[in-house]
């Protein structure tokens, strides 16, 4: 399994978190035609990852999840249980964002992302109005002469899910987030969704309804705030925040996570701009599709021995969230972001000799000169 550095200067300085490109079949050119039929094709080249996968072999027949979700007699609430935890398994992942609408004068689309990553989603909490879920990347890359490399794991990002929350931790701009409280009658039959950066510190949290038919599930949020992704701020600066609603639906072998995001511009009070406050509007399609066959083997090690160690960053970004009315981030400390001291972290802190006391002590001290007052 690749070292720590190695996958950081490897794959999230490089490129952006996850990205590898399949090794196709024989020479293609990459097309892209959705929303620019008449651009240049070669501005409207797709960026992404430039590495190489292996090959997978995509599962075809309905997931036992799947089969779980579509029993008889079950209440609402399990089957929006059960299309959470629909999303657990291991997947071909794959990332598509376009922007289809531009809001300014001489406006010119930038190019397309793509990328993929084969990733497998843990369960780490099942409770009956609880479910959590952490996302692992675990790749295999190809050399120019065909030979595969050893596994690459990643710990990517995490999902949490609670039944009925008032309380949620909004993202309002500036690497800066907000306690919100709902009402009783909002919240009603809702799902709070809250996602974690790879370092478990807040990314954004919303809250919405899942719907069930016979052949898809899914699940849309309320207007959501959130900051750019990495794919967005390695590559420009030219606004602030991503405001726009997430899907989720479960298919028979897989499920989709869609995005329409409005990018804004802010004010340094975290106001929109009054003049142009948007500057385009971007469709995200992110597609997780069951394969088989994969070696996870990397990554199953990986969180056996790392587990408690990432068990507790959570349970002290839950103690800062619970006390804190916000919380502000700097993003970068003497050059280096809070994410690699705590992948450094993990693999000084392994599961045989883990003590959770000395964990804590050394976990407050990596976030805390990250901490701003908000």
């Amino acid at each position: 399994m690749k070292s720590v550095a190695s996958f950081f200067f490897a794959i999230l300085l490089a490129a952006p978190l996850g990205a590898s490109a399949e090794k196709p079949k024989s020479e293609q050119t990459r097309q892209y035609t959705f929303a620019w039929k008449f651009s240049d094709k070669d501005k409207m080249k797709p960026r992404g990852g430039t590495t190489t996968g292996s090959s997978i072999t995509l599962v075809k027949k309905a997931s036992a999840e799947w089969q779980a979700l579509q029993a008889a007699g079950l209440s609402k609430k399990e089957k929006d249980r059960r299309a959470i935890l629909a999303m657990a398994g291991p997947y071909r992942a794959s990332f598509d964002f376009v922007e289809t609408t531009g809001f300014t004068e001489d406006y010119e689309p930038p190019a397309p992302y793509q990328s993929w990553g084969t990733e497998y989603v843990y369960v780490l909490t099942d409770e009956n109005d609880f479910i959590s879920l952490q996302h692992v990347l675990v790749m295999f890359m190809e050399n120019k002469d065909g030979e595969e490399s050893d596994p690459i794991v990643v710990k990517h990002w995490r999902q949490d899910w609670r039944y009925q929350s008032r309380d949620l931790y909004q993202y309002v701009g500036h690497s800066t987030w907000q306690h919100l409280r709902l009402s009783r009658r909002a919240v009603a039959d809702t799902w709070s969704q809250a996602v974690f950066q790879v370092d478990d510190s807040p990314r954004y949290h919303s809250y919405g309804r899942w719907e069930h038919r016979s052949n898809y599930s899914s699940w849309i949020s309320a207007e959501t705030w959130r900051p750019l992704p990495r794919r967005e701020f390695s590559v420009r600066d030219d606004y602030h925040t991503l405001i726009g609603f997430n899907r989720h639906t479960i298919t028979p072998n897989g499920w989709v996570h869609t995005e329409d995001n409005k990018k804004a511009v802010l004010t340094q009070e975290g106001k929109l701009v009054a003049d142009t406050p948007y500057i385009a509007l971007e469709t995200g399609l992110n597609r997780y599709e069951r394969i088989r066959g994969h070696d996870w083997s990397a990554g199953h090690a990986y969180w056996k021995k790392t587990g408690p160690f990432w068990a507790e960053v959570r349970a002290v970004w839950q103690e800062l969230i619970q006390k804190r009315k916000g919380i502000a981030l700097t993003n970068k400390v003497n050059g280096r972001s809070l994410f690699i001291t705590l992948f450094m972290l993990a693999s000084r802190h392994p599961a045989k000799t883990f003590d959770a006391n000395e964990a804590n002590s050394a976990i407050l001290s990596a976030i805390a000169p990250y901490l701003r007052s908000s």
